[in-house]
């Protein structure tokens, strides 16, 4: 059987959880089947790799229609395959062109839906408007959607009433547990200005509306003045929602010491070191399908304070391996607080709970290494992904 996986996300060029997702799906699958990757960007090294420009003629285009120009290469390069797969909006109209071209059964991954990120029209202009229909087109139509927790299989039905429930699957995004475990590198730790022996709150993320840093920099100046905040925050989505952040930080720099911003990617193991030096881990996002990050906090150890929304139930078991704050959220599609205050006041709460007894928060960060290890192995994940393809293949 011949797979071609298409993805925007792929080594060396990786910057969301969708990324991570695929590189660790292929590795895995490529042990017992053939995987073609076809990416955006730069040709790779990699065996079985293919990486594709935009078309030069939309160079400087919306975004959408540089995105578009991809696909359809994509959608010509899928000759031959028995299935194609595709991970995000941004890949999605290849997988669908491919299945018409070819007659071959399309399965798509969803990672986030286009219709819970309003905000994107900030970002995308009109081109929201073609990203919206290009997913709901890909996903009414797909032979597979596979969810990758039941919040968002519940999410997928609810956007897209005409997606067939009996064509959607949950398998749980994974975590590679050799990489991702406890380093203690404290030298590593103050090469990045950052004090391991102090206790740390630290957060992980893109800088954009879904992943709610502002929300956890406002609960922040409610924190003991003694704990230190690392945020690795990058890849801003909007001028204006880094400016937003920019200020709320630097208000924070003001009235307190120990607050530390890496706005670079850091490489894994320095990540690792970080995470692992940390007290807890805190995810404010106000929509999350699963979120990796919580995966790698847990498996580097870390208790997680996370916003009980979308997935992130079925990773953080509350009191067990961290703590839910609570929330009800606009029905609009922003997900938005109804009662922000309230939520960064539960926020600050739940971690200053955590800080504050630091034998529970190690028991709770040895919990969390133990949920990953027995629930989102990525060997059970490709087994569950690889039985899905050859059930469709042999229809």
């Amino acid at each position: 059987m011949r797979v071609d996986l298409l993805t925007r996300e792929y080594p060396p060029d990786i910057y969301g959880g969708a990324g991570v997702h695929v590189t660790e799906l292929v590795a895995s699958l490529r042990r017992s089947i053939e995987v073609q990757v076809r990416c955006f960007g730069a040709q790779r090294d990699e065996a079985d790799t293919t990486g594709y420009a935009v078309p030069e003629q939309l160079a400087g285009a919306n975004a959408t229609l540089s995105t578009l120009g991809v696909d359809l290469q994509f959608a010509q390069a899928v000759e031959g395959a028995n299935l194609v797969h595709s991970h995000t909006w941004y890949a999605n109209h290849g997988g669908r062109l491919a299945q018409l071209l070819h007659g071959i059964p399309h399965v798509v991954t969803a990672h986030s839906l286009e219709p819970l990120r309003p905000w994107k029209a900030e970002q995308l202009g009109g081109g929201y408007r073609v990203s919206s229909w290009v997913e709901r087109e890909a996903y009414e139509a797909a032979d597979a959607v596979v969810a990758v927790s039941e919040g968002m299989r519940r999410d997928i039905l609810r956007v897209y009433p005409n997606v067939d429930p009996a064509r959607t699957h949950v398998i749980y995004n994974g975590i590679d547990l050799e990489r991702w475990q406890i380093v203690d590198d404290p030298d590593l730790v103050r090469s990045l200005g950052v004090d391991p022996d102090r206790p740390t709150v630290i957060f992980v993320g893109r800088i954009t509306r879904q992943k709610g840093l502002p929300y956890f920099l406002r609960a922040a100046a409610a924190l003991s003045p003694d704990m230190q905040l690392v945020l690795c925050a990058g890849a801003p989505d909007t001028a204006e929602i880094m400016a937003e952040v920019t200020e709320l930080v630097r208000e924070l720099q003001r009235s307190r010491d120990g607050v530390i911003w890496i706005d670079r990617m850091l490489p894994q193991p320095e990540l690792a070191a970080l995470l692992s030096a940390a007290t807890v881990f805190v995810c404010p996002s106000i929509y999350e399908p699963l979120g990796i990050v919580n995966l790698e906090a847990m498996a580097c150890g870390l208790p997680v304070v996370a916003t009980a929304t979308g997935g992130i139930p079925e990773v953080v078991e509350n009191g067990v391996t961290g703590r839910l704050v609570p929330i009800e959220q606009a029905a609009d599609g922003t997900g938005t607080p109804l009662n922000p205050e309230r939520f960064v006041a539960d926020m600050a709460e739940a971690l200053t709970s955590v800080v504050s007894d630091r034998q529970r928060a190690h028991e709770q960060g040895a919990a969390g290494r133990m949920r990953a290890q027995t629930q989102f192995s990525w060997s059970a994940i490709a087994d569950q992904t690889l039985a899905l393809y050859r059930r469709l293949v042999v229809q």
